[in-house]
């Protein structure tokens, strides 16, 4: 599932595209992806039709288009991409909503799995999601108050940081990654952290979403891909996500895996050792 580095290689590309625009017409093709709007496919298109794109937001993992004082939120799900074309050209087989721009372009929502979707939110323009948590690239992140709260927490530290109502963003992959880099266990006791291992494992978090940005976003495949169908390639400087059996890169201990919460956590038994007590 795309996690806050590939939302905002989304978010860029449709803001370079899209703002400014407005919304000749909307086609929907399949209506699981507005499956919540209580008008339907119908309703969808309506409240959406000749509406302008102010801009396009994020917060942690969730995306919107800003409409005035609306906004339409964009779930990816699993397998969610927006894709910018012609109105000519072929469509990907699994296209589910067209969007008909006034520049001659059509923004396309394409999901094979359609675990994602698309919502509209009246007087959602602000911020739609005010229940998802702060994520450590806005400028209003406190990594001395979320350390505190995570602390506070009786639980264990992924549990803690994969919780989007304390940090958002932060999804599997990435946790992993923050983990390893800040010599954690998975199954650490949050309470047993100190305040200044907690605010470090934040940093790391955002360091390792930030070189992830850099780099495009992680694709492990073709479901995950830019708005012109480019793919990120971060996936070739992981340290511990999907690296099992490889040499750990401090100690050259091999990478295991562990089941954690129907997922799968990566981790060197080495360098990330659960403490004792």
């Amino acid at each position: 599932m795309p996690e806050l580095p590939e939302v905002e290689v989304v978010r860029r590309g449709l803001e370079k595209h899209v703002v400014g625009r407005t919304i000749e017409k909307i086609t929907v093709l399949h209506r699981r992806p507005v499956r919540s709007h209580l008008g339907g496919p119908e309703g969808f298109a309506s409240d959406l039709m000749k509406r302008g794109i102010d801009a396009v937001a994020r917060r942690g993992k969730y995306l919107w288009l800003v409409l005035g004082d609306d906004a339409m939120i964009a779930h990816l799900g699993m397998s969610g991409q927006f894709r910018v074309s012609r109105p000519h050209d072929p469509q990907l087989r699994n296209t589910r909503v067209l969007f008909d721009l006034d520049d001659g372009t059509q923004l396309r929502f394409v999901d094979q799995r359609m675990f994602g979707g698309l919502e509209f939110v009246p007087r959602g323009g602000h911020c739609p999601v005010p229940h998802i948590a702060l994520d450590p690239f806005d400028p209003r992140f406190d990594p001395v108050v979320v350390a505190k709260r995570i602390r506070g927490r009786r639980t264990t530290v992924k549990r803690a940081i994969l919780d989007q109502k304390l940090v958002s963003g932060i999804g599997n992959i990435y946790a992993d990654e923050s983990l390893w880099r800040a010599k954690l266990h998975f199954d650490h006791p949050t309470q047993g952290l100190t305040q200044s291992r907690a605010v470090e494992l934040l940093g790391h978090a955002r360091d390792v979403m930030s070189e992830a940005l850099t780099a495009g976003g992680t694709s492990f495949d073709s479901l995950y891909v830019n708005v012109n169908g480019e793919s990120g390639y971060f996936e070739r400087g992981l340290d511990a996500y999907g690296r099992e059996d490889q040499p750990c890169r401090r100690c050259a201990t091999p990478v295991v895996r562990r089941r954690f919460a129907n997922r799968s956590s990566f981790l060197c038994p080495r360098c990330q050792r659960l403490p004792k007590s």
